[in-house]
């Protein structure tokens, strides 16, 4: 992801509003790499400015994902998920226990749509989903049944 510096000048560049509380989101999300919700960003946001609001974080968080500054992640658990990765192609882990996403990389060359199959979509990358317990649920659950 862009510095907090480049993503202020992309929104100026756009004719977006530069504010405080915009600035306050792209350093949460600089280098940041729990593939937060937008509740995440904006509990941590507030502790940091009071004021701000779900909308503006919402908004922000829309904003990026439409310049392609993040990537929309739906895990299947009701909440969207904002990556800031988006400099590589990648998949995701994703822990059935707490919710935990990780990137995670690796090449699958063969995921592709056979010809003919596309139902009308010209499909331009396969992204998948992992799902088990990350190590912390594991130990957890080996902990309670020891």
């Amino acid at each position: 992801m862009k510095t907090p510096a480049e993503l202020t000048e992309l929104f100026r560049d756009r004719g977006l509003k530069i504010t405080p509380q915009r600035q306050c989101i792209f350093r949460l999300l600089h280098g940041n790499e729990a593939h937060p919700t937008a509740d995440a960003v904006y509990a941590v946001a507030r502790a940091e400015m009071p004021t701000i609001s779900l909308k503006t974080v919402y908004q922000t968080l829309n904003d990026l994902a439409a310049m392609g500054e993040l990537h929309l992640l739906d895990d299947g658990t009701g909440a969207a998920r904002f990556d800031p990765n988006v400099d590589a192609q990648h998949h995701h882990l994703v822990c059935d226990g707490c919710g935990k996403v990780r990137d995670m990389h690796v090449d699958f060359p063969s995921v592709l749509v056979p010809r003919g199959q596309a139902q009308g979509f010209a499909v331009r990358t396969a992204e998948v989903v992992f799902r088990g317990l990350c190590d912390d649920c594991t130990n957890d659950r080996k902990g309670h049944h020891g």
